[in-house]
């Protein structure tokens, strides 16, 4: 499936998970280590975090867009959080690989058209897809 990406951001890493992490066009710089369960000193930021961070403002947007589109979806309230669970290991086949649970919180919002709301915005969020 071919993508036409109307932005593309730019990161970069020195070190690997034992580094720096730099995001282009900003002074932001963040040291990289591996958590304590891998290994690590866990005195730094890791990429299953900044992915679940990212995974989860990106959902909230999708949520919204799809609210925009879909006047039958409940709007979406200020007070919208999405925590992101992502976990990290072997997988049967080899390699690694990455386990992902959302937790949607919509305060006000009907139960099921919250879990409406968020079946439509896997849909629509990149990182789900």
């Amino acid at each position: 499936m071919a993508v036409s990406p109307v932005y593309t951001a730019h990161g970069s890493s020195a070190g690997g998970r034992d580094g720096k992490g730099l995001i282009a066009g900003t002074d932001l710089v963040l040291d990289l280590a591996p958590p304590k369960e891998m290994g690590g000193s866990g005195n730094g930021y890791n990429p299953e975090q900044l992915f679940a961070v990212g995974y989860s403002a990106c959902y909230i947007g999708a949520m919204k867009f799809a609210a925009s589109q879909d006047k039958s979806l409940p709007k979406v309230p200020d007070s919208v959080e999405v925590e992101a669970a992502v976990g990290i290991g072997p997988r049967e086949a080899g390699g690694f690989g990455l386990a992902v649970t959302l937790k949607v919180s919509l305060p006000g919002v009907d139960k099921a058209e919250a879990g409406r709301l968020a079946e439509v915005a896997h849909t629509i969020c990149p990182y789900s897809n």
